[in-house]
This record gives structure tokens, sequence and C-alpha cells, in this order.
């Protein structure tokens, strides 16, 4: 048995467009071909490959049809390439999607993309989410290569060490002395609020416990963005781990621990010249910020 690559294609963009009707515009035929594609590829293989909800969710099976119809589009822009038609203005533009933390994102990731913009007819499509889970992304074919704290590789994968993150426990000058005016003590810091990220981030609660302070009860805000974290930190609404590249004048360290990330670099393991072109810029721009691992 052999996977149509027109019909992997199709279910790629259902799933990177989030419904059949906005596959069709992508690939610009009726929605009606587009569900006549997909059925075919289901009877096909006798698999349901996508859950027809809004957005469209792949099961198991559509999981591993896509990662292969990303793999072909891949190859096919490396010999595109190899064979000069790019240099005719011939090739496809392609999408490249891969997996961010958000602290990578909002410190050091996206300069390296923007030069590989620069010379190469790519088209980023970054997912954000935390460090500990963006190998699933690559397990499930949704993107190509991530930023990921996991050093041991995902099925099919290749992993490289990238650098450290480094994390200090800051807080605004105001803030620091309303709340810990006798010292950044147990009792102090089991009464001043913090700012999480989401529910997801332990990085707070790892510093806590390692003061002496269970975080639960703590009183704490949620801000589920890089930038505004570290604005939010900035502005006093509370004492936060805060990303060394985005530390700025006016926060105080607390003291502690010193938390230290440390990141990989996680990619399909893929013979692919465009794939490891990124991959280079990107190791580049890592050991340039975060320093040696």
């Amino acid at each position: 048995m052999r996977i149509d690559p027109e019909l992997a294609a199709t279910l790629a963009a259902i799933v990177d467009e989030g419904t059949l009707d906005a596959a069709s515009r992508r690939l610009r035929i009726t929605p009606s071909a587009v569900s006549q594609r997909l059925k075919a590829l289901e009877q096909q293989l006798g698999r349901i490959l996508v859950v027809r909800s809004k957005p469209a969710r792949l099961t198991e099976a559509g999981e591993a049809v896509v990662r292969l119809a990303r793999q072909i589009a891949l190859l096919e822009h490396d010999a595109l390439v190899g064979v000069g038609i790019d240099e005719e203005g011939g090739a496809r533009r392609i999408t490249v999607p891969l997996a961010v933390n958000a602290d990578s994102m909002a410190t050091w990731f996206l300069a390296p993309l923007a030069r590989l913009s620069s010379g190469h007819d790519i088209d980023f499509d970054l997912h954000r989410d935390d460090q500990n889970f963006t190998a699933r992304l690559l397990e499930s074919g949704t993107v190509m290569a991530a930023v990921t704290s996991e050093e041991t590789p995902v099925a099919g994968c290749s992993v490289a060490p990238l650098g450290v993150l480094e994390y200090r426990a800051m807080a605004e000058e105001a803030f620091a002395e309303r709340w810990f005016a006798d010292g950044v003590t147990p009792g102090a810091l089991a009464l001043a609020p913090f700012v999480d990220f989401d529910r997801r981030d332990t990085l707070q609660h790892e510093w806590l416990r390692a003061m002496g302070v269970s975080p639960e009860g703590v009183p704490r805000h949620y801000v589920p963005a890089s930038h505004d974290y570290a604005l939010a930190v900035r502005l006093g609404l509370g004492w936060g781990m805060v990303p060394v590249p985005q530390e700025a004048p006016g926060l105080v360290a607390l003291g502690g621990p010193t938390l230290r990330v440390r990141l990989h670099w996680q990619q399909w393991n893929l013979r692919s010249d465009l794939l490891d072109t990124i991959a280079q810029e990107i190791a580049l721009e890592a050991r340039r910020v975060l320093g040696a691992v």
C-alpha cells in the first residue's frame, strides 16, 4: 500500500488551517474536493485520520500521515534547490513549522529566523509551548523541529544541546521595599504575590521550595506571555523568575538560587540541507546569547 502524497498534503492543510473550508482556500480547490480527498485517504488506510472538530484535530493515525506529508514537502524542496529550479524563480515557498518556548522566542529565537528568511524562501510557522512540552509537537508531526528541555530524542529525531537559559528571582524596587523590608524571609515570601506564567510553569514554585516555602496558598498573578510577564514584574505586579536576557533597570535580585534550564534542539532525523541550515543558524545564535552548555 502507498500513501498518495497529494492526499497526505491535503490532510496536513486541513490540520494546519483548522477546517476543510480554510484548507480549500489554501489549496485553491473546492471544499467538496478537500472532503473527497480526505474520505479517499481514510478509506484507503481504513483509519479515521482527523476528528471533525473546530479546529480539526488529528488522530494518532493522522499524525503519522501528516508527518509523512511534511517530510515529503521538505525533501521535495531540497531536491528542487539541488537541481537549480529555485534560481529560475520556479520553486515553491516552503512552510517550516517549529516549536519554541515563550522565553526563547522573546529573547533570542527570532533573530536567526529573520536572517534565514532573508536568504531562503521560507515561511516559518511557530508553535509556542512550555519547553517541557514542545517535544510532543514533534511526535505528532505538527512541527519539524523544536526547542525543548528534553535531551532524550523523540523517536525519529536527532538532538543537540543549545545552551542554558538562566532565571533569577527579581522584583521592582518599590515592590521589594514593601514586601521584603526585613529581608527575603520565608515569612515574607509566603505573603508576597508573585507572577506565574501559566498553570504549567514550575519555575517560581521550584525557587520557593528552595527558599523553604511551599507555593501552595501564596498569592499569584497569571500572565501567560513572556514579554508581558517581564513587564508585569517591572511594573511591580509581583516578583518573578526573569530570564537573565530580560533583566532591566529598576529590578532588584531577591537572592536565592539561579535556576538553569538546559535547552536542546530536536529535529526530524532526515538528510535535509534546509533543516540542517536552520539548525546551524539557531545553534549559532544560542551560543551567542546563552553561552556554552
